[in-house]
């Protein structure tokens, strides 16, 4: 296949205290997240001086990716756009548009399915071709990566970096975003029984688990930012710390997450550690893959696939997903999102 770019499609962050605000309305526009948890979640980011470290930490992935493209002699201009704050994927479409770019390549910085994980940077892709119009480059979407042998070898050695600083026999948690539960139902096509994002969480947890050689191990939620009436995901990490409080230590490992989000930083590094800590429980939280050499090397090994159209690294059962023309779904009704109840 030819491509002319590889867009890096993320999620976006705030880069001052007076863009918290705006960005968390982008993020939960339409979603019936209470007045109380905004203000909660911006007092996070504002705990931090309104900078979420993710844009800087996509920009050293990027450069990252650049090397390695270059080294492997693959000649291809990389972008960057976010969905929910700038540089916003409508401008930096245009921009493609406007340098010439025909098809490019889309690495999504999710390795899931599921509405959010998945199909929402669909979305993100059919809204920016839109806004560009006539002219707009063909977007070709990634596939889900979370059983790639190279993003689970990083993973891996970040839980064994993270194991060496505490005691041994600490117990393994692995976190990520939770989700309304009927979001996880929907999540997949309908006649694969749904649950795929659960399921896919579960998946990589198991993958790590036996590269480290570990047996026993919980995968648990954070984050949560709905309505209470609504059931989501769950153990919540915090309510987890307490049911360890016979651990020699607790390790947790992001694993839905690729980069230090504010919700790692915040959740895991400031919430969970200070319970852990009264509780008198060593604690350590393995890094998120972005940083690591290998996880630039997946990124061009994905795309790669589409370019020597070679078949997919993996290491599970699954089918590969995810990888469409143009913000089209996987296949009909593809995690479909959620109906929110009428209000009574």
């Amino acid at each position: 296949m030819m491509v002319d770019a590889l867009l890096w499609l993320s999620f976006g962050g705030p880069e001052g205290p007076a863009e918290v605000r705006p960005f968390l309305e982008n993020v939960t526009r339409g979603r019936g997240v209470p007045p109380e948890r905004l203000a909660e979640v911006e007092a996070h980011y504002q705990h931090f001086g309104g900078v979420s470290p993710i844009n800087r930490l996509n920009q050293e992935a990027i450069t990252a990716v650049r090397a390695e493209l270059a080294r492997r002699g693959i000649d291809l201009p990389v972008y960057f756009g976010n969905r929910n704050w700038h540089p916003m994927v409508e401008d930096t479409l245009a921009t493609m548009a406007a340098d010439g770019v025909r098809r490019a390549l889309v690495f999504p910085t999710s390795a899931y399915g599921g509405y959010s994980a998945c199909r929402q940077y669909h979305e993100d892709i059919a809204r920016a071709r839109a806004s560009v119009g006539e002219g707009a480059p063909d977007l070709v979407k990634l596939r889900q990566f979370f059983d790639h042998p190279l993003f689970i070898a990083a993973v891996a050695d970040a839980v064994r970096a993270a194991q060496a600083q505490v005691p041994p026999g600490s117990r393994l948690v692995f976190t990520a975003h939770s989700v309304p539960e009927s979001a996880d139902r929907a999540s997949g096509p309908p006649d694969e029984g749904g649950h795929r994002y659960s399921r896919q969480i579960a998946e990589a947890a198991r993958l790590v688990a036996v590269a480290v050689g570990v047996d026993s191990f919980d995968v648990v939620w954070q984050s949560r930012s709905g309505p209470p009436r609504i059931p989501w995901l769950s153990p919540d990490i915090l309510d987890h710390v307490d049911t360890l409080h016979d651990a020699p230590g607790i390790v947790v490992s992001p694993i839905g997450f690729v980069s230090d989000h504010l919700e790692v930083v915040w959740d895991l590094d400031t919430e969970a550690a200070e319970k852990a800590a009264a509780l008198g429980i060593p604690f350590a939280r393995a890094a998120t893959p972005n940083a690591d050499p290998r996880f630039a090397e997946m990124v061009v090994s994905l795309v790669q696939e589409h370019l020597a159209e070679a078949e997919p690294a993996k290491l599970s059962a699954f089918p590969s997903a995810g990888c469409t023309l143009n913000g089209t779904l996987c296949a009909p009704l593809c995690c479909e999102p959620a109906k929110r109840p009428a209000r009574p």
